[in-house]
């Protein structure tokens, strides 16, 4: 599959641009609107870029939504988009704790989020699930500030991945990740 440049992006009406580029943030609809508005780039650093200063200067409510627009680690396959689908490993063979590692993420997704009021979203690159819960169990420990930070600049990451993937590069986009 591949991915159009960012010349052809630039040259999309807003509606057309956003839904190109909406399997890289998980279809975060307001994000969209105002990435298609940020419009042109000039290369995909250039992008990512002004994603990522979009990602962070945007107002918390739209920051949520965007964290939001990510499912949770370790939900239910069936409720996962393709590509989380197969970032999550759900594409692979399952370990035999697994229904201990899925109980655990549930708790600790569930407190995460009475904690600091949003989604926990990591870059999961390939990590299998049971690494994921000393990460978790890491992020309880942040503040708030902090950590919608961490999770802003971790769903631009995976954007940035999701773009190296479609394009068959595994050159990095995103320098400061």
């Amino acid at each position: 599959m591949s991915f159009p440049s960012i010349a052809a992006l630039n040259q999309l009406d807003p509606a057309a641009f956003a839904a190109e580029v909406a399997p890289l943030f998980e279809e975060a609809p307001g994000f969209l609107a105002s990435l298609a508005e940020a419009r042109p780039f000039t290369s995909d650093a250039a992008f990512f870029e002004a994603a990522l200063e979009l990602a962070r200067s945007m107002p918390e409510a739209d920051q949520i939504q965007l964290l939001a627009a990510h499912p949770r680690i370790g939900a239910d396959p069936a409720t996962v988009s393709a590509t989380s689908y197969e970032e999550q490993g759900y594409d692979r063979p399952s370990a035999a704790d697994s229904e201990r590692v899925a109980d655990e993420l549930a708790m600790l997704n569930e407190i995460y989020e009475r904690l600091f009021g949003f989604r926990f979203v990591i870059f999961v690159a390939g990590r299998p699930s049971a690494s994921l819960i000393p990460l978790l169990e890491a992020s309880l420990r942040n503040d708030r500030t902090a950590e919608l930070r961490r999770g802003l600049d971790d769903v631009i990451d995976i954007a940035a991945d999701r773009l190296n993937r479609l394009r068959g590069s595994d050159e990095r986009i995103r320098e400061d990740s």
